[in-house]
């Protein structure tokens, strides 16, 4: 086997401990694997630091480490400026059961480096990093939120108050103001229920109704606390929002454009059809995104945190599919295909998505609210979720590399395709009779 990297290591990393093995030539050509060296480090900057500086002493240019939970970050951190570091699924790198040590660890793991055998996993820049950082923190402060409320509904239920059966939001405007009054210590069902504002005032007698319960102290200090957690929450979010802004900002100024207008494409603007589209950056690619139906600018802020500008990164949309976890599973046996499971992906995208293929099923006269209903109807409403899903990530991938907006097929794209189908079919039928069939659209009564 040929050797693509002469001067490459392998490190095992632990919590506290990095074990590392670096390979060198062997000056006697005695070693066919090369002469390999393996020493433990610590994980403090200073140890880091020290496992640095020994491979730089023997030329070491690639490093190869599993991707173990949050303990390869800070390895990362130190070495990614002065050597090229192989992040890789340990699941890819499993070695023979039985022989498996530390030390065995590092040097399966150099070993694989020297020879090419190790696929990079993908590591964005440090600026999008932080970006993703932050908007996995406002989803979790979101998803917290969300959970925030279902303890108030709860609190609401054990006091006899049934708000939510009437108001479809608790926390709109109008149930903001009746929750306020009855933390406060309003009891009179009518006097709560004229607190509604806008459309609930036609619910006004449904609302007497449903605000006559059993409230006391012990739930009004239960909402009180609860309700000041959700406006402490919705203050991180606004919060981060604003910040996750300027970093998009940051990132469009400070980093040079992934495709030229001359490559992206022509699709223009909507004031200027005709005119080339802007140069893509992280701006132009939420401003892309947000034309898919069910993506939102949240939704397409988390999608360029995640995956970036540049699909160069992944070659192909099936890769992009696969990586994301939403690429049908391959299990195919003497000839047969079969049903086979999606990969667990990228956590944080895969379920943002999921939520992003839902709002899509939910619009109307759209390619993917059909292919939804579709597939739901055949194959169930999970399956379903996850192919909208799988299209979403399709239609990026090409709008980003093309940098043209989303090009919307129609809720009747399928009825069409099976039409031209249907009349293709009985044309080669006619044919193989030995006539020949010139079909003519027949103008509409």
């Amino acid at each position: 086997m040929d050797v693509l990297f002469t001067h490459c290591a392998g490190l095992d990393v632990h919590k506290k401990t990095v074990m590392a093995c670096r390979v060198t030539p062997d000056p006697t050509a005695q070693q066919a694997d090369g002469l390999m060296e393996v020493k433990e480090f610590g994980t403090t900057t200073a140890a880091l630091l020290a496992l640095s500086d020994w491979l730089a002493e023997a030329g070491i240019t690639h490093v190869a480490m599993e991707s173990t939970g949050e303990y390869w970050k800070p390895v990362y951190n130190i070495l990614e400026g002065d050597l090229t570091v192989f992040l890789v699924n340990a699941a890819h790198v499993k070695q023979v059961p039985g022989r498996k040590t530390d030390k065995a660890d590092a040097r399966w793991l150099a070993k694989l480096m020297r020879y090419g055998l190790l696929q990079a996993s993908f590591i964005p820049p440090q600026g999008q990093r932080d970006l993703r950082d932050l908007t996995r923190y406002r989803t979790k402060l979101v998803q917290e939120r969300s959970r925030e409320v279902n303890r108030v509904q709860g609190v609401l239920e054990r006091a006899n108050i049934k708000l939510a059966s009437v108001a479809t939001d608790v926390m709109g405007v109008s149930g903001r103001a009746i929750l306020a009054a009855l933390v406060e210590g309003r009891a009179d069902p009518a006097t709560m229920a004229e607190l509604a504002k806008g459309r609930m005032r036609s619910k006004i007698p449904l609302l007497e109704q449903a605000l006559t319960g059993l409230v006391r102290d012990h739930h009004r200090q239960l909402l009180a606390l609860q309700l000041a957690h959700i406006d402490f929450l919705d203050e991180q979010i606004d919060t981060l929002s604003v910040e996750i802004a300027r970093r998009l900002l940051d990132l469009g100024a400070g980093e040079p454009p992934a495709m030229s207008v001359e490559t992206a494409g022509t699709a223009g603007s909507a004031a200027d059809p005709g005119a080339p589209p802007a140069p893509m950056t992280f701006i132009r690619a939420i401003t892309v995104l947000d034309t898919i139906p069910g993506v939102d600018q949240r939704g397409a802020e988390l999608l360029v945190a995640e995956w970036g500008i540049d699909m160069g990164c992944f070659g192909t949309a099936d890769r992009l599919s696969a990586w994301t976890g939403v690429a049908p599973g391959n299990d195919a046996s003497a000839g047969k295909q079969r049903s086979g499971k999606t990969r667990k992906g990228n956590r944080a995208l895969r379920t943002g998505l999921t939520q992003l293929a839902h709002a899509a099923a939910r619009t109307k006269g759209t390619y993917l609210s059909a292919l939804y209903h579709r597939l739901a109807a055949r194959r169930g409403k999970k399956r379903a979720i996850i192919a909208v899903a799988h299209s979403i990530v399709v239609s990026a991938f090409h709008m980003l590399s093309r940098n043209e907006p989303y090009h919307e097929l129609g809720a009747n794209y399928f009825d069409e395709h099976r039409r031209h189908q249907l009349v293709d079919r009985l044309a080669r039928r006619i044919e193989r009779l030995g006539y020949r069939l010139t079909l003519e659209p027949v103008a509409a009564a």
